[in-house]
């Protein structure tokens, strides 16, 4: 399957805003992982559990969460 809920690590600033927004609890911030801002990035931990609600792409202040519908052909 393919990612569904993709971050731009990038760009994240470790807000979590998206973390308290996902009604399924899959996102999360990557405490062994650092961006070169000096963030941990957020991440999706159960990509077949996203109900492509896309709220977390909603909530993201900084626009790095991209959510895809991987039943439709990119």
């Amino acid at each position: 399957m393919a990612e569904r809920v993709i971050v731009d690590e990038r760009l994240c600033k470790g807000c979590e805003l998206c973390v308290t927004m996902c009604p399924k609890n899959i996102m999360a911030l990557q405490m062994d992982k650092m961006n070169d801002k000096g963030y941990h990035p957020a991440t999706c931990i159960d990509q077949d559990a996203c109900i492509m609600c896309a709220m977390c792409g909603i909530i993201c202040p900084d626009l790095c969460i991209e959510v895809r519908d991987d039943r439709v052909k990119q």
